[in-house]
């Protein structure tokens, strides 16, 4: 029993836990694998077939060579490791995903290599490495049981005499267990004969694997390691010592090498050196790098990157186990200092196929079949999957994803660095290692090279498929040379080095005498590290002030982890504004990721216990920088900087290889019962357990200084465990504070009833229900935060691109809902084909109402007619409708998205989703029983978060689809008691917004309503209204004009109250009114759930509207008063101009609008104005500008005005410029308009405070004001001048609509 604890207790220091064999089980005999039946089963459920019948019986359209067969884990040692405890189920799906495989002497019989890794619950990983190969079956009970299947195969395929390749199914064939990869030429050297099974004629041949099972990611050294152990199987002589003694070594006697280290250990032939990283580099991943580079190419490798970033659905796909786990690790290795927080399953079995329909993001590798065609792989959801097909060289991207920052930069690096290992940075092509030769070449100025070249690509991760034939031909005439093999073997036990003999084998001496292969792995791991750090130092500048944003709120650990739901953690809106333009769309996303979220938390619990070590490299790193450069006037610059460590990291890694630290125990002669594990060349011998099972007694070095190493950890933990909080609620804390895909980082491959996958659904539906709460609430905080600004509140900060990323992570939301649980799926997005599903239902029982009409529609409209607009009906129809006649958008995705943003702008997002859902029959027949769509409860909870959306104003269709046509209503409301409501005149209009005008548009006369197309126009702003002047009745009281978007159905009003006509008010033909997005009114609103009054206004706005209204009402404002309402005119343009460019708004509203500059100029002009009619006629403010005008040139033509300074010269000529350039427009526009005009062009050009005094030094102004006007204070107009002074800061630039025709 001391022994085991020996063992055990130095067991978090081995170099490898477990060493594994599997394989087939002769006792039990050949088996079916239960794991393909349930496969079926959940097949024929997802397809709708009764699952029962489809599980049943065997399967027997396949050659039975292509079956799948149980493997077994045959043996393990040791039994147990307490903290990694042995998952028998896991590793044995692991190590062969396809069962067991048989083959013939006819085919390829190459041994694999593939590595796969065990998530554990808390998110720590252990590694596999399995060596497969083949070994003949002796069992004869075995051999004629193959030959019955075959027969009874025949019996029921006759025509099959050749093996069928074609499967009912696409995911079938994903599934199915032959491994055809292995050699190009497999397929056509089975010829009828070959594809069979003859017991007389045959030889028989089964998979074996061989397995250790690591707590850190040696790759190399493992690999080299169970190549040599099966070397020693296949050679002629028995290896220098029994078996037992290598394993029993590599299991107690071989130690990780200590961070910064490097150590040596012996493999059967030669030794093997892996080296560790130091506390301050980054950490440990022994995957080539190159490989995942060479198979991708840079530039799909930085898109797969940055849609890893962003936390998609990431599928990988190819026919080699190994590059599904080099490319997933590969990809994780250079989140640093992030980690992947969702479903991480490299290789993923067949049985576990349900998994692709989780509802979450993952990372998963698929094995492919050869032959199978990509467009046969359906998936459950394609709207934000990245597909890699590695094998192919190529990747699918989801549509519309922000690109990586300084990108072409970042690729240009990353490719000189590969091309200084001559490797191309295209991809697609096995690496060169001579960098004179082209890919798949090899050079022929090295004659020598040749062999060595060979074999090192046969080496570098089973790309022997890629061989050229020159190359294939030089290997295998070194692989069948036994000769050479015994000789070896020979020299190897006697201890005689023979140096070119290795050579011979591929291990020539290489520089420093270092062998080819220590050479290719030296080189792999200095490309490895450079490659890592480029990657490494993007992040380190992105995120150089990161700290400065983290919010500490929380005065200690517990109290942090109970409250971690409701606490902002990180300052998003100040370090946005903070970063360079460029970065925003990218960062905007980053920030809400999951691995983002975790590395903040990480960062705040680092105050309460020890740092997580890939933070502490991270924060050293910037601490390094901030020590080397001040950062302060780099802060806002999107310059790319270069990584500036590459040197330095390669020279670390090759000195600790070169001056190795540490070497392992040499393997020994054990304490063994002779004769047993006999030699006997081409099989595996069953090992001894009982000298397996434990390691050496506590009598070496190395052992009993780990256990007390171990011991005083034990200790150290057992009081920090008092001191803290107890550690399953501090785990069970985390679990819910870091959301879901924390627990189902990987599925629970020992259990895989339907009962356990029915579970896992579930979580998944409570997963998703949450993710919705916190995705409504951010989105409803960050608008309401918004508002709050523009009510005077607080800070502003970047919404506009804020609120876009939220958009698109809503919408990504609801298609991963949506795919949840499909019975069928049928196009790339699920949302958007149910709702084609309920189009066609409802179209239908449209037709079949129609041919039994029921009239209720004019009722409707005459309630409405009085508003002036008749009422838009709420339909998903409708809206579907208008989105499929936009030409602008090809995909199904697309269109998802777009009628997602127009309910959501319509405030109708969650009233339509749940009008899609009331059709239960259409559910019911789309989705399965576990799905969220049919979890009731939890529907109408995810559709209550969303209905809390309706709260706020959105203009999201408006302003993403800017170049749609748009059909718009205009209505002019006249105010029918004091005028002819019928005017003889041809009245027209012009609508204008943010994005444009639609041109005049004659509207019929005496109907004032018309509707017409016009490119989006976005948010509307100002409507010109006009008319000829012809006829009788040619003068008009118009009370509004309303304007509607018949998509979106926002309605604007631009109220008029004036009269149009010559000769009545103040002659104008045409006014520019001035619009506001008007309140939808009760009715309309009745079908839209709850709403809260619109927020338009704070009070101090509407005080001043009641000020201009009143100034034409008899009432006189106050001095005061009008001062007031000037300073929050120019104020609020001035706040306009600080905000960000994109969310300002309407300029030409702060101007002319009823709170506007103009109105409150007018204001100040009207005090103390001799306004009395003369003869009937009243009389206007710009009666008193043309008469001061008209006296200036008049003095001018006298020479009075030569005196004058020089400026005040130039400045009157301006002002008379001015005038008689807009009296002299085409315009039929009124004196007010005209007042108006000038206001704005002086303010636009800067000129209104040189103005001002000219107005005042006018001996007119004496005749036309009282003594105590405003505007003959001296005092006042100086104040008036300081104040308009500071507009000059801005560049005001004016709407089309105000300065047609004026020719300045």
């Amino acid at each position: 029993m001391s022994g085991t604890n020996a063992a055990s207790g130095a067991a978090p220091c081995r170099f490898a836990h477990y060493f594994v064999i599997c394989g087939i089980d002769t006792e039990t005999g050949l088996e079916p694998d239960e794991l393909a039946a349930l496969y079926q089963w959940l097949e024929a459920d997802r397809q709708g077939r009764d699952p029962d019948t489809a599980a049943a019986g065997e399967n027997f359209e396949q050659s039975p060579l292509k079956r799948t067969f149980k493997s077994k884990v045959l043996a393990h040692y040791p039994e147990n490791v307490e903290w990694n405890p042995f998952d028998q189920d896991a590793v044995n799906m692991l190590c062969m995903p396809k069962g067991l495989s048989f083959r013939t002497q006819a085919d390829s019989r190459e041994p694999q290599f593939h590595s796969f890794l065990i998530t554990r619950e808390d998110g720590s990983r252990t590694y596999g490495f399995v060596h497969t190969f083949y070994e003949e079956v002796t069992s004869p009970q075995i051999c004629s049981a193959m030959q019955t299947l075959y027969q009874m195969h025949q019996a029921e395929n006759p025509s099959s005499a050749t093996p069928s390749s074609s499967s009912s199914s696409s995911m079938d064939s994903l599934a199915s267990s032959l491994d055809e990869a292995d050699s190009p030429s497999s397929s056509s050297c089975r010829s009828a004969a070959c594809g069979g099974y003859d017991a007389s004629r045959d030889t028989l041949y089964v998979s074996k694997a061989l397995c250790l099972i690591t707590p850190m990611p040696f790759m190399h050294g493992c690999r080299r390691f169970l190549s040599q152990m099966h070397r020693a199987v296949t050679a002629a002589s028995p290896p220098p010592l029994p078996l037992e003694s290598y394993v029993h070594n590599i299991l107690y006697e071989v130690p990780l090498p200590p961070p910064g280290r490097s150590l040596k250990f012996h493999g059967v032939y030669e030794p093997i050196v892996c080296q560790r990283p130091g506390p301050g580099e980054l950490p440990l991943a022994d995957f080539p790098l190159g490989q995942t580079f060479t198979l991708l190419g840079v530039e799909n490798l930085v898109q797969l990157f940055n849609c890893t970033l962003l936390e998609m659905q990431i599928l990988l796909y190819s026919q080699d186990y190994q590059r599904l786990m080099t490319v997933a690790e590969g990809i994780t290795t250079l989140l640093f200092p992030f980690q992947w927080q969702h479903v991480y399953v490299p290789i993923l079995p067949a049985s576990l196929l349900h998994f692709l329909d989780a509802p979450v993001p993952y990372l998963m590798g698929l094995q492919s079949k050869e032959g199978t065609d990509r467009s046969k792989l359906e998936l459950p959801q394609e709207a934000n999957l990245c597909f890699v097909d590695i094998d192919n060289h190529c990747i699918e991207l989801p549509e519309d994803f922000p690109q990586f920052p300084n990108k072409p930069e970042f690729i240009q690096e990353l490719s000189e660095v590969l091309l200084r290992y001559g490797i191309s940075p295209v991809g697609g092509a096995p690496p060169t290692f001579v960098p004179t030769t082209t890919p798949g070449s090899v050079s022929t100025r090295h004659p020598g090279l040749k062999s060595q070249q060979a074999l090192r690509e046969l080496e570098d991760d089973g790309r022997n498929g890629n061989l050229g034939g020159e190359q294939l031909a030089v290997l295998e005439l070194l692989q069948g040379n036994a000769t050479l093999e015994r000789l070896q073997a020979l020299a190897k036990r006697t201890g005689v080095r023979v140096e070119a003999l290795r050579g011979v084998g591929g291990e020539g001496e290489g520089q420093g005498g270092r062998t080819a292969i220590e050479e290719e792995e030296l080189r792999n791991a200095k490309l490895n590290v450079q490659l890592r750090e480029v990657f490494a130092s993007r992040f380190t500048t992105m995120f150089a002030d990161y700290e400065a944003f983290v919010i500490q709120s929380a005065p200690d650990l517990e109290s942090w982890l109970t409250n971690r739901e409701q606490m902002h953690n990180f300052d998003k809106a100040s370090f946005l504004s903070d970063q360079p333009e460029p970065y925003l769309p990218f960062l905007s996303h980053f920030i809400e990721t999951q691995m983002f979220a975790t590395f903040i938390d990480n960062k705040i619990m680092s105050q309460w216990e020890e740092k997580e070590p890939l933070l502490r490299v991270f924060d050293g790193r910037i601490d390094k920088a901030r020590l080397y450069n001040v950062r302060a006037p780099s802060l806002r610059s999107s310059n790319y900087q270069r990584c500036t460590v590459l040197k330095e990291s390669a020279q670390a890694i090759e000195q600790r290889l070169m001056k190795i630290d540490h070497t392992a125990i040499h393997p020994h002669l054990l304490d063994m019962k002779i004769g047993q594990g006999k030699y006997e060349q081409g099989f595996f011998p069953k090992l001894q357990s009982d000298v397996l099972s434990v390691g050496p007694t506590n009598n070496n070095r190395w052992s009993s200084r780990t256990a007390t190493a171990q011991r005083r950890k034990d200790r150290h933990r057992q009081q920090t465990e008092h001191l803290t909080l107890d550690n399953d609620l501090k785990e069970k804390y985390m679990q819910e504070a870091r959301s879901l895909g924390k627990n189902l980082r990987q599925p629970k491959l020992s259990d895989l009833s339907p009962a356990v996958i029915a579970q896992t659904n579930w979580k998944f539906v409570e997963g998703l229900l949450k993710e919705c709460r916190m995705k409504t609430k951010r989105m409803l905080v960050e608008k309401m935060g918004r508002e709050a600004v523009e009510l005077g509140h607080g800070e502003a900060n970047i919404t506009g691109l804020e609120e876009n990323t939220l958009i698109a992570s809503l919408c990504d939301l609801l298609e991963r809902i949506w795919s949840h649980g499909l019975q069928v799926k049928q196009g790339k997005s699920a949302l958007w084909s149910h709702l084609l599903h309920y189009q066609a239902r409802e179209e239908k029982l449209e037709q079949q109402q129609a041919e039994s009409p029921v009239s209720n529609g004019p009722e409707r409209r005459k309630s409405e007619s009085s508003i002036g607009m008749p009422s838009l009906r709420a339909s998903v129809i409708q809206d579907m409708r208008h989105i499929q006649s936009m030409g602008e958008i090809k995909t199904d995705v697309g269109r998802a998205r777009a009628w997602i943003r127009l309910s959501l702008e319509k405030k109708l997002l969650s009233q339509h989703l749940k009008q899609l859902l009331t059709r239960q029959a259409l559910t019911k027949k789309l989705y399965k029983r576990y799905a969220f769509l049919r979890c009731e409860e939890e529907k109408e909870q995810f559709l209550f978060h969303l209905l809390s959306l309706n709260t706020v104003d959105y203009f999201c269709f408006t302003s993403v689809f800017t170049t749609i046509m748009i059909p718009y209503r205009a209505v002019i409301i006249p105010i029918k008691k004091l005028s002819n409501a019928m005017t003889t005149s041809n009245p027209w209009v012009c609508v204008s917004g943010e994005l444009g005008d639609s041109g005049v548009r004659q509207i019929t006369k005496n109907i004032l309503e018309m509707t017409f197309d016009c490119q989006n126009l976005g948010k509307l702003t100002t409507v010109q209204l006009g008319h000829d002047n012809s006829g009788l009745l040619a003068k008009w009281l118009v009370d509004c004009v309303m304007v509607r978007n018949e998509i979106t159905g926002h309605t604007y009003k631009f109220p008029c109250g004036r009269w149009l006509g010559k000769g009545v008010d103040d002659g104008s033909l045409e006014r520019v009114l001035i619009g506001e997005l008007a309140l939808p009114n009760a009715d309309e609103d009745f079908g839209r759930g709850c709403r809260t009054p619109d927020m338009q206004h704070s009070p101090g706005q509407t005080r001043r509207v009641s000020i201009t209204s009143m100034g034409g009402r008899g009432y006189k404002p106050t001095s005061a008063q009008i001062q007031e309402a000037i300073g929050e005119a120019v104020n609020s343009i001035c706040k306009h101009f600080h905000k960000p460019e994109k969310e300002r708004g309407s300029l030409t509203i702060l101007l002319c609008g009823e709170v506007g500059l103009v109105g409150a100029l007018e204001l100040f002009f009207h005090n103390g104005f001799k306004s009395a009619r003369l003869f009937q006629k009243t009389v206007f403010v710009w009666d008193f500008v043309e008469k001061a005008v008209a006296y200036m040139e008049s003095a001018d033509q006298m020479g009075d005005m030569q005196e004058t300074a020089e400026p005040l010269g130039l400045t009157c000529v301006s002002l008379c410029h001015y005038v008689s350039a807009i009296n002299s427009s085409p315009r039929n526009i009124g004196k007010d308009g005209k007042f108006q005009l000038l206001v704005c062009l002086g303010a636009r050009d800067r000129l209104l405070i040189q103005w001002l005094p000219l107005l005042v030094e006018c001996p007119v102004i004496q005749r036309m004001y009282e003594e105590s006007a405003l505007l003959r204070d001296r005092t006042t107009v100086n104040a008036l001048i300081a104040v308009l002074q500071t507009l000059h800061d801005f560049p005001i630039t004016l709407e089309a609509s105000l300065v047609k025709g004026i020719d300045l």
